[in-house]
């Protein structure tokens, strides 16, 4: 090889190892914000889950106060006709929950704004695995949700203010005369209310 094709190849050594560190170097931030996006995600599914799972519990453990009032005209419009805050506390779900999803619960309440819900904050138990940006290995991702119960039927009083039923519950799936002879038949809990997800 001649001296001057030599020169040139010692030359373009330096070049080549910096394109390659640099390609590294950014394959290393592309691999950072993915992760990033992953423990996003992974922290807002288990917020999601956390937040659902405390509405259901409410809704569920609320059929005890349901059947104890059912054949109150006023009680039923209360809870069916108009906002309704609901009155168990389904927040021991939430923890629960977020644990299954590899999640801390950090925060859980009742929503008192008129509507029947719960707020859930969570927080990943993994935290970031690169410190490229400064500070943020070992961060981890935090995330909340809404989630609602929502009544998925209309209460008609029996216009009979004598007669035997307090009047008839018209839902989304099927009519139920409230009849006091049999109110062994009352519609399960997801018949009557619906659980779903809502903006903060």
């Amino acid at each position: 090889m001649s001296r001057p094709a030599r020169r040139e190849s010692g030359q373009a050594a330096p070049l080549y190892i910096t394109a390659v560190a640099g390609l590294l170097f950014l394959a290393l931030v592309f691999f950072a914000f993915g992760e990033a996006d992953v423990r996003r995600n992974g922290a807002q599914s288990a917020a999601d889950a956390s937040a659902l799972a405390a509405a259901q519990e409410s809704r569920d453990q609320f059929e005890i106060d349901l059947r104890a009032h059912i054949l109150d005209r006023a009680y039923l419009t209360a809870v069916f006709n108009a906002p309704f805050a609901g009155t168990f506390n389904g927040c021991a779900q939430a923890a629960r929950f977020a644990a299954e999803n590899d999640a801390s619960r950090t925060d859980c309440r009742m929503l008192f704004d008129g509507r029947w819900g719960f707020q859930v904050g969570v927080r990943s138990n993994k935290g970031m695995s690169t410190n490229l940006v400064p500070g943020t290995k070992g961060r981890r991702a935090e995330a909340s949700s809404v989630a609602l119960v929502e009544p998925r039927c209309r209460f008609v009083p029996n216009p009979d203010t004598t007669g035997v039923s307090p009047g008839t519950l018209f839902c989304d799936t099927r009519v139920w005369v409230i009849d006091p002879k049999d109110l062994a038949v009352l519609p399960d809990m997801d018949v009557l209310f619906s659980v779903r997800l809502a903006e903060d």
